[in-house]
């Protein structure tokens, strides 16, 4: 503790000398000679003595020597810096090591398979634990959320399943809760799709777990509209619902129905920029390049220009209360370009439509305004 906090003093002095200086209009505040000396205090006491350890550990894993020791000095190292991902990986040559210990005693008649059990379950529950406090101080660091799924797996193969799937369960309450704290949190989102499919696994005496999944989705959008990953989440599980359950084709239409409903009360938003790309996936619904791969496959034209013609009409009611949100925009062109599909051609109408909402864009969004228009030169090129 008393490292971490002459580090952390070490470092900070060297950053507020910079920083410092840089408000002062110093142009080379970053080669003032005060500032080299903090740096060169934080090279030597940080950087070398990582460095130390480091060789230290190299040294011990060219042995095989796979200690407690060994072990205490891998976590010194993460606690300092978890996005040292090499120090991981030792740490599971490590782990590694003692299953096989275990494994081998139990074969040679040495050890019960109760205590077997045990003595993993014991291995895995201790690093969970040290990983706990790392994952809540740094909760968007892949190799911390890597090597929790990595020691789960390993309960999976050497546990029993009912108490591997113990394990399981109680992670997907934790990450819950991770995703309480900060719920676009796109690592706890991925995570929770690691679980989950864990969870679902056969040999884990599990089921599909889509259609609370879902639900789930339902709850984390209504506690925050602007959440890309759940929305994400939502547009996969829906499919392996319909799947799942083989809806039919009007039980197919009822849950397009219901997520356009749905999607319609969330644009009480319409500068959210998650909500109209949900809009949009929904919209590739009516799309007949790519209507295939959707939730209603089997749509005739007729009904896909029947809702298309619907939401340009939602559309453009919002319009008139948010005329300075790109989005509306875009979205408009994006069903003028599925009607056009539908209908072979673009009408002479829609064509002035399309231009006049390109107008708009490049003064709603001057950043992109080449792109916009490269896209009405292509488009009305393009289009018959």
């Amino acid at each position: 503790m008393c490292d971490n906090v002459w580090y952390s003093t070490v470092f900070l002095g060297a950053r507020r000398v910079s920083n410092a200086q840089q408000m002062q209009g110093k142009e080379n505040f970053a080669t003032s000679e005060s500032t080299k000396v903090w740096w060169q205090i934080y090279r030597k006491v940080y950087v070398s003595g990582s460095i130390a350890k480091w060789n230290l550990i190299v040294a011990k894993v060219d042995e095989k020597d796979f200690s407690p020791a060994l072990l205490e000095k891998t976590s010194t190292l993460l606690r300092k810096n978890p996005e040292y991902y090499t120090i991981w990986n030792v740490r599971r040559r490590i782990f590694n090591n003692e299953f096989n210990n275990i494994n081998r005693q139990a074969d040679q008649g040495q050890l019960s398979e109760d205590n077997k059990y045990s003595q993993v379950l014991d291995i895995i529950n201790l690093d969970l634990q040290f990983i706990f406090p790392l994952l809540l101080q740094y909760p968007k660091c892949y190799w911390i959320w890597n090597h929790r799924v990595w020691l789960l797996q390993q309960a999976s193969k050497y546990l029993l399943a009912d108490r591997a799937r113990s394990l399981w369960e109680d992670e997907l309450k934790l990450v819950s809760k991770m995703l309480g704290r900060d719920s676009r949190n796109f690592h706890g989102w991925g995570y929770r799709r690691i679980v989950v499919e864990n969870l679902e696994d056969r040999a884990l005496n599990g089921k599909s777990m889509a259609r609370d999944e879902y639900d789930y989705t339902t709850k984390m959008i209504g506690q925050n509209l602007s959440n890309f990953s759940a929305w994400h989440n939502r547009s996969r599980l829906i499919l392996c619902i319909l799947d799942e359950e083989r809806a039919s084709t009007q039980e197919r239409q009822e849950m397009l129905d219901e997520e356009i409903k749905f999607i319609h009360k969330a644009l009480f938003d319409p500068y959210d920029q998650s909500l109209w790309f949900y809009h949009q996936h929904l919209l590739s619904t009516f799309d007949p390049d790519i209507a295939g791969a959707s939730m209603m496959p089997d749509l005739s034209n007729e009904s896909r220009l029947t809702y298309v013609k619907a939401e340009q009409e939602f559309i453009e009611d919002l319009i008139e209360d948010v005329e300075d949100s790109k989005w509306v925009y875009q979205a408009l062109i994006e069903c003028a370009l599925i009607e056009a599909k539908l209908v072979n051609g673009l009408s002479e109408k829609m064509r002035t439509n399309i231009k006049v909402w390109l107008d708009k864009l490049k003064q709603l969004d001057p950043l992109r305004r080449g792109r916009w228009i490269d896209t009405e030169q292509r488009l009305l090129k393009d289009m018959p």
